[in-house]
């Protein structure tokens, strides 16, 4: 295979890889607080269409990432209300706010269908984007990629080398515990909820405003559920968050390389269209066998109602 072939697939894995990424890793932190949204798509698709809307009022389309956080964060706050001051069940409100997210976008989106996007132009680090194969791939990308890995290794050091992230883990584990010894269990729960809902948001405004750029109906296409999938798929591990992440946006951009390159096979366009829907399904079926390494790494008070004795 060329060169320029593998540069061009590393590069498009990347860019597919970003948004789960980015999503993933801010529903690990809220479910590393024992909070199971499962908001992601339409949190996502309510950053898609803020990002959109924004970015094309006002030209600038880093108020429309500020405008998708903001959306996601504000439903995620309403996710919140529900479940940790009225105490809701997580799993249902999580998905009304996936129905609710995916339904209001498609609503508010309507006016914007046909509206397009300048293309946001990437940032090339000099020297290191000459480099063969790997260059281009890694080192002239859009901004919110370069993000990407620093939220990653924000979140690893946050949950691994902070006293902050050290007293979110111990909420997630037994909330009671953490509320006896002075710490406000449902307070740290909100903050994580909110972040995880910012950065879908984030997500949600990638796709719409640097991925695409343009705004369509259903454009998440069910990456919400592909990033908690991945969450569970990392056993709630953040390297393995970036891992599965690219995995996933790899099988997603060989099927259309397989597609578009006019290779006689005889595998029907649907089939194609759903093998990275597949593959994460397959991978999380190997991982389920494994139930100690699960239970070993999933936060303990995960999905688990929690109320402070006064």
């Amino acid at each position: 295979m060329d060169s320029s072939i593998i540069s061009s697939i590393l590069f498009a894995t990347i860019v597919a890889g970003t948004p789960l990424i980015i999503v993933a890793l801010g529903q690990l932190i809220a479910e590393k607080s024992g909070v199971l949204n499962l908001g992601a798509e339409g949190m996502m698709a309510m950053g898609a269409i803020a990002g959109f809307a924004v970015t094309l009022h006002s030209g600038n389309p880093w108020l429309g990432v500020l405008a998708g956080m903001a959306a996601g964060a504000a439903m995620s706050l309403l996710f919140a209300v529900v479940v940790l001051t009225l105490m809701g069940n997580q799993v249902a409100s999580g998905l009304a706010l996936s129905i609710l997210g995916i339904g209001l976008s498609a609503f508010i989106g309507k006016p914007y269908e046909s509206e397009i996007l300048p293309t946001v132009g990437a940032i090339r680090i000099p020297l290191l984007a000459d480099l063969p194969i790997i260059g281009e791939a890694l080192f002239a990308q859009q901004s919110l990629v370069y993000f990407s890995w620093a939220l990653f290794a924000g979140i690893l050091w946050f949950l691994y080398r902070s006293r902050a992230g050290l007293v979110l883990r111990a909420v997630g584990e037994s909330p009671s515990s953490a509320h006896s010894i002075g710490y406000h269990a449902i307070r740290i729960r909100y903050l994580a909820t909110i972040f995880g809902g910012a950065m879908a948001g984030i997500g949600g405004a990638f796709l719409s405003v640097f991925y695409t750029p343009l705004w369509v109906e259903g454009m998440v296409s069910g990456r919400g559920w592909i990033a908690i999938a991945l969450v569970v798929f990392a056993t709630w591990r953040p390297f393995r968050v970036l891992v599965g992440a690219y995995l996933f946006g790899c099988v997603m951009v060989v099927q259309l390389f397989v597609q578009g390159s006019g290779l006689e096979i005889n595998i029907p366009s649907q089939l194609l269209s759903a093998l990275p829907y597949l593959a994460t399904i397959v991978v999380l079926v190997i991982i389920s066998r494994d139930r100690n390494t699960v239970r070993l790494n999933a936060p303990v008070s995960l999905g688990q109602p929690f109320r402070p004795e006064a």
